[in-house]
């Protein structure tokens, strides 16, 4: 099918742009209200606000209210402008389940090609740890010790399409292997077959059969929208030089303008994709390829020096490894040994890349892999050689079924998106409820590195004081978490279920569980907890079975249910950053760590929690704050000025 090439007749003569506000200026006042739309003063206010930043190509932080209708008012933007500029629009959203809602029958992208007769192209590129990887399923299938499980990846090899199953030819793209397809299966079974950041795509002689390779292929052919994750644009962003270099076309094709859907939290998405983690499991398989062929003794000694170096140097990490409490970065005490072995290790990855050299003219190991092994090997050098700087990175460790690995951040991390990200002259919208403290940008804009750039705050039309109570249920000290899960409880019953209770970690939501299960709870009280389905099947679950309830860590935020399904939203505790590696160095960058890390963060996921309650103008229910009797004083100054709505204290 043709698309129009733009939903209004375009007069030459006259600047673009402004033929395209006022088109939508006519959809808000006039098109959308005839559908039965609502006429929001807010939403054609941020309309109007958006023009700015698309005619100067700049940066504009549009923090809008929930109702507001932002979605609409940016999307329509946006694509007026991928057909003038012959270039995609990119929206960034903050997780995929933002994603599905986004491209969802009912959502947004629907409602415009309903209403306004105006057909959008728009598909999702998802992260790889999305897809299914075709190696670890073999793997997985015939070496699980669970045998039911065992049973499900076989069955999920048969759902294949053929062409993954036979050496047949493909006649037409198939969409296969996404994260959704497969909702039954927990995160931990996921990990076991999901492509994970140590699979080498480059020598899989399955890759042009794989469903992340054709799904890629697929997006990128997209005219008007790209709607991909946070992560994944800045994994765009930190490997287009690396992808052009080794001949591969880069993640996102060139694009016209970017929307960071709930803008604030790019920051932590940057800092995961500048990360390079080492595992001494995928080190070792990387060197030994080079050991199947005729090499030079002196290559095959440093090799094996290599290898002995990096699992010293692993069991130097276990031995520093500190847990964190709420957080699944372990800290790393360095001491003189571990250091010790990491110099070691650097010094034995230097002469493996020396001998590499010698052995490149010799012609004797296949020029393709010798060329990926190079990679590898200087992309270590380039995240190991950063301990020998005068300021040491970030570094945390992670374990999985990968084994123990060493994770590096760069702390620069605002320098590096200043010059990669925000110094072009395209549209980049940051839009979310929560962007600004108290109105001021200030705080984002240091964070990112942002010094020039235009801004807006408009408030939500939803009459809050007739929608919404609030209430902090303040603990004694004393209480455990068996009391805590009880009282969480009972505010449960009273909506009978209904109910989206919030976490800050995954431990919290592990001991709550756990303590759920000496309660008494009702039948018919269904919990659907984060980690043990898909998250967007969870999702569905809880909107579709109204008593549920949905217990998560992930979605303080983008979080759409609107109707009596989501009648309360429940805060575990105060959600402040856990004191890991990564909030550490935020602290000590700052001149006052509370001031300017710790505070700033609990508010905005407060605001964003709370702003997952009233969706609709007919909307009704309950934030609840669960907290100690101490921080009574502290929730009056911090806290509930951020709720719309008077809080009443609840105290036992």
């Amino acid at each position: 099918m043709k698309l129009q090439k733009y939903p209004f007749e375009y007069d030459h003569s006259r600047p673009f742009m402004e033929q395209a506000s006022d088109w939508i200026a006519d959809v808000f006042y006039d098109i959308l209200p005839n559908c039965g739309f609502e006429v929001r003063d807010e939403q054609i206010f941020m309309a109007f606000q958006l023009e700015k930043a698309f005619i100067d190509k700049g940066i504009i932080f549009a923090e809008a209210g929930v109702g507001t209708g932002k979605t609409l008012a940016y999307l329509l933007y946006a694509v007026c402008f991928a057909r003038y500029s012959g270039k995609p629009a990119v929206i960034a959203c903050a997780d995929e389940a933002l994603i599905e809602q986004l491209m969802k029958e009912d959502g947004d992208l629907a409602k415009l090609a309903k209403h306004l007769d105006f057909t959008i192209d728009a598909r999702m590129s998802k992260s790889k740890d999305q897809y299914l990887c075709l190696e670890k399923l073999d793997h997985a299938r015939f070496e699980s010790d669970d045998e039911d499980f065992s049973d499900r990846l076989f069955d999920i090899y048969d759902s294949l399409p053929e062409f993954v199953r036979k050496p047949e030819t493909m006649q037409s793209f198939q969409p296969y292997g996404d994260r959704r397809n497969y909702p039954d299966l927990t995160d931990a079974q996921w990990r076991e077959i999901g492509w994970d950041v140590f699979q080498d795509c480059f020598v899989c002689n399955r890759r042009h059969r794989c469903g992340q390779t054709l799904s890629r292929d697929y997006y990128r052919k997209a005219s008007d929208i790209i709607i991909c994750s946070h992560d994944f644009y800045m994994q765009h962003v930190w490997t287009y030089d690396a992808r052009k270099r080794e001949g591969q076309l880069p993640l996102l094709p060139e694009h016209s303008s970017v929307v960071f859907d709930e803008g604030h939290l790019l920051e932590a998405a940057a800092q995961k994709a500048l990360t390079f983690k080492l595992n001494h499991g995928h080190f070792e398989e990387l060197l030994t390829r080079l050991l199947q062929g005729e090499i030079r003794e002196q290559l095959a000694e440093a090799i094996e020096r290599g290898i002995e170096s990096s699992e010293r140097l692993f069991e130097q990490l276990n031995r520093c490894a500190e847990h964190t409490t709420g957080s699944e970065r372990l800290t790393i005490q360095w001491d003189h040994q571990a250091q010790k072995a990491l110099n070691a290790f650097c010094t034995d990855v230097d002469q493996i890349e020396e001998q590499l050299v010698f052995e490149s003219g010799m012609y004797t190991i296949d020029t393709y892999q010798l060329k990926i092994v190079e990679e590898q090997l200087d992309t270590i050098q380039q995240a190991i050689s950063q301990f020998r700087q005068p300021i040491a990175p970030i570094s945390w460790l992670t374990k999985d079924t990968s084994g123990l690995s060493l994770v590096i951040m760069p702390r620069k991390v605002k320098e590096v998106l200043n010059t990669y990200v925000f110094n072009g002259t395209m549209p980049i919208i940051f839009s979310s409820a929560t962007l600004a403290i108290q109105k001021e940008f200030g705080h984002l804009a240091k964070q990112l590195g942002i010094e020039r750039y235009l801004s807006f705050s408009v408030d939500s039309p939803y009459q809050y004081e007739e929608q919404m109570k609030a209430e902090a249920d303040l603990l004694s000290e004393q209480a455990d978490v068996s009391l805590k899960a009880a009282a969480v409880l009972e505010h449960i019953m009273e909506y009978n279920g209904r109910t989206l209770v919030l976490f800050s970690s995954k431990e919290q939501l592990s001991d709550f569980i756990s303590a759920m299960k000496g309660l008494n709870i009702q039948e018919g009280l269904p919990f659907l907890v984060e980690g043990e389905q898909e998250i967007s099947s969870l999702i569905k679950q809880f909107q579709t079975v109204e008593t549920s309830v949905l217990c998560a860590v992930s979605l303080w935020e983008g979080l759409d249910i609107p109707g009596p399904a989501l009648s309360q939203v429940i805060m575990w505790d105060l959600p402040f950053p856990p004191h890991d590696p990564v909030f550490n160095a935020m602290r000590a960058d700052a001149a006052d760590a509370f001031a300017e890390v710790d505070l700033p963060y609990m508010q905005l996921r407060v605001r964003q929690g709370a702003g997952r309650l009233i969706r609709t103008s007919t909307d009704n229910g309950k934030i609840v704050v669960m907290a100690q009797a101490s921080q009574a004083d502290f929730l009056q100054e911090h806290v509930f000025p951020l709720i719309p709505v008077p809080v009443i204290l609840l105290k036992k």
